[in-house]
């Protein structure tokens, strides 16, 4: 597909989505914190799972860097049990607090680095890899930095869009280098191809029929 098409495909997906959908509010969580967690607590697990762990949080007055920092880790990782890897992921939440500890614990003073920068800084933080960066760095800064995820590739792979380097890195570009570096659109249009790959475009069953990227959507003509 040419580089032209591409662009024009991605702003047709968006705007299909958009009208389909409206707009989504995400990041799911009550703040820039509760991002940065539930963004650790998510790993390889539902979003159900972070959530209740989440709860479980707030419920110990334990959702605060300060908190995490001060919290035992054999308690925080049984606070976190329901997100799985539990005790991976309660030396993970230390360190994510150590590290905004020098922001003084504000995450208002992460976006004064800038996205690049911001990223390469978070990829340095134990636990921290390339798709829980960009959330960091999209929904708690609002710094453009486009996430990608399973549902983010396989509604790519189906409208047969690939990238030059089949990487996390290489579906990235796809957009960042489409797109205006707009922090509110990346966030809408990552929320978008989210509901849309959970409600619609299943990994297994996918609904073609109701799908309203059908006509411009390589397996959707095949199904057709």
């Amino acid at each position: 597909m040419r580089e032209d098409a591409i662009a024009a495909l991605l702003r047709q997906v968006y705007e299909r989505l958009y009208a389909a959908y409206g707009p989504q509010d995400w990041w799911p969580g009550d703040g820039p914190i509760e991002t940065i967690v539930g963004a650790i607590l998510t790993q390889n697990t539902a979003w159900a799972n972070a959530k209740r762990a989440l709860e479980r949080l707030k419920q110990a007055g334990a959702l605060s860097p300060a908190a995490l920092r001060a919290l035992p880790e054999a308690e925080l990782a049984e606070l976190v049990r329901s997100s799985g890897s539990f005790n991976v992921k309660a030396r993970k939440l230390k360190a994510v607090a150590e590290w905004l500890a020098v922001y003084g614990d504000d995450p208002a003073r992460l976006a004064q680095r800038g996205a690049k920068a911001l990223r390469h800084e978070a990829l340095g933080v134990y636990g921290v890899g390339p798709e829980t960066a960009d959330v960091i760095v999209l929904y708690a800064a609002g710094l453009p930095s486009f996430v990608i995820d399973a549902y983010t590739i396989r509604v790519l792979e189906r409208l047969g869009v690939e990238p030059e380097s089949r990487s996390y890195e290489g579906y990235q570009a796809l957009f960042e280098e489409r797109l205006p570096p707009d922090a509110a659109l990346f966030n809408e249009f990552h929320a978008l191809l989210d509901v849309h790959a959970a409600t619609i475009c299943g990994k297994r069953a996918p609904r073609c029929g109701e799908c309203p990227l059908r006509d411009v959507c390589a397996y959707g003509g095949a199904a057709r």
